[in-house]
């Protein structure tokens, strides 16, 4: 790799990206982590941990949605770093008032927990979408992959770092001190930071319709590129959202003696899913093609995913080794969020980046609903069958059918 393509790879906009992935994965994956000690200490029984701890992950996917929506639209229309400044001051209160939990009176302390995780999703709704868009903007085409997937690989060790930081410090409460903290810090470091070229030249264009959401849903063409985009991203948040975050339920149904721990089983899928993301750029460059890189590794991950359900494991050991098999092959997400923004002209990237990966985490609320309707009578094991089976499905066809991105010239207009 020639000098000038390591300077452009980390050039202050990547660096500041990635840091700002790096908190937001922590952030967003910090509630499952602590979900059994926190609910635990606030007063619920296991079974209440169960069904409340869904609940509020609910509350913050759906925070995540209409989150997209909003930061989406002011990228495009007030510019990407506006979103990147104040998505990161609404997570990060959210999640210092998060830590103040066990102290609030005025107040039902499991409802405050579900509006907190809410706020906080909203927040962290706009910072991998402005942050994909803005290193795609500013890259050369021949480094966008590389770009993207080193924002990612650098970002999603933000998992690792927050189930360490609940292990050393003993308390769940601190661990939201921390994330909210290093939110601050983050903010004080873009302070400098220069806005997309791309959309500064757009900027005074009024005739342009910029940030317009509702514009994915007025053209049948772009309609159509719009859900299979999100379609490409739905087996990564069901490993996630189902296999690894409900994994202490799959460890019950499949008889494992130990109990299985779904802060050790999140962090082990994003030390896959890092290594995954990073390496992800690099098939894509390798095979020309954005596509075939995605249809390879979702292939791979089904494969884990027959392995989690039906493949006999009788160890908690063997279940966080799955974890990282599933978070490796699904770490296809940054490719995913990338072929997202490529698809979509300049007055409507950031929309687009940022509505698309925040529709398929809305859509775990959905996951968890099926999962949890079909579980009673079906039982664990094929209750999660059945939602791989549709996600799988959606998100193979939309992979094979949607437009090649590879090295497309991103300096065009949604008209």
């Amino acid at each position: 790799m020639e000098k000038s393509d390591l300077k452009h790879l980390f050039s202050m906009p990547v660096i500041i990206a990635a840091l700002g992935y790096f908190v937001d994965i922590y952030d967003l994956q910090l509630f499952g982590i602590v979900r059994v000690p926190s609910l635990e200490s606030l007063g619920l029984s296991p079974a209440e941990v169960d069904s409340i701890g869904v609940q509020i992950i609910n509350y913050q996917m759906i925070g995540l949605l209409l989150g997209g929506i909003l930061w989406g639209s002011l990228g495009d229309k007030k510019g990407r770093l506006s979103v990147l400044f104040g998505s990161i001051i609404t997570y990060s209160i959210a999640n210092i008032a998060c830590g103040f939990l066990p102290h609030i009176t005025f107040m039902d302390n499991i409802l405050a927990y579900k509006w907190l995780r809410f706020i906080a999703g909203v927040g962290l709704a706009g910072e991998l979408g402005a942050g994909i868009t803005l290193v795609s903007e500013v890259l050369p085409p021949r480094l966008r992959a590389k770009g993207t997937s080193l924002v990612a690989g650098v970002g999603l060790f933000g998992a690792v770092i927050a189930n360490y930081t609940v292990q050393w410090s003993g308390d769940w409460t601190i661990a939201y001190f921390v994330g909210g903290a290093m939110g601050i810090l983050l903010l004080l470091l873009r302070v400098g930071v220069l806005e997309s070229g791309m959309f500064t030249s757009i900027a005074k264009k009024e005739e342009v319709t910029k940030g317009n959401f509702f514009a994915f849903f007025t053209d049948k063409q772009r309609f159509i590129k719009y859900m299979k985009c999100i379609g490409i991203g739905l087996p990564t948040w069901f490993c996630i959202g189902i296999l690894v975050y409900l994994s202490n339920q799959f460890g019950e149904a499949l008889g494992i003696p130990e109990k299985v721990k779904p802060g050790m089983a999140i962090m082990w899928a994003y030390v896959g899913i890092s290594v995954g993301d990073l390496l992800s750029g690099f098939i894509s460059h390798a095979l020309a093609s954005r596509k075939k890189a995605i249809a390879l590794m979702m292939g791979m991950s089904l494969l884990g995913v027959l392995y989690y359900l039906f493949g006999g494991m009788k160890t908690v050991t063997t279940v966080y080794a799955t974890c990282v098999w599933l978070g490796f092959w699904t770490g296809y997400w940054a490719m995913f969020v990338t072929v997202g923004a490529e698809q979509f002209g300049t007055n409507l990237r950031a929309t687009a980046a940022t509505t698309i990966p925040n529709m398929v985490r809305g859509a775990v609320v959905i996951m968890t609903t099926l999962f949890t309707w079909i579980k009673p009578s079906a039982g664990t094991i094929m209750a999660g069958a059945i939602v791989a089976l549709i996600c799988y499905v959606i998100g193979f066809y939309s992979t094979l059918t949607v437009r090649e991105t590879h090295n497309r010239d991103l300096n065009f207009l949604e008209e």
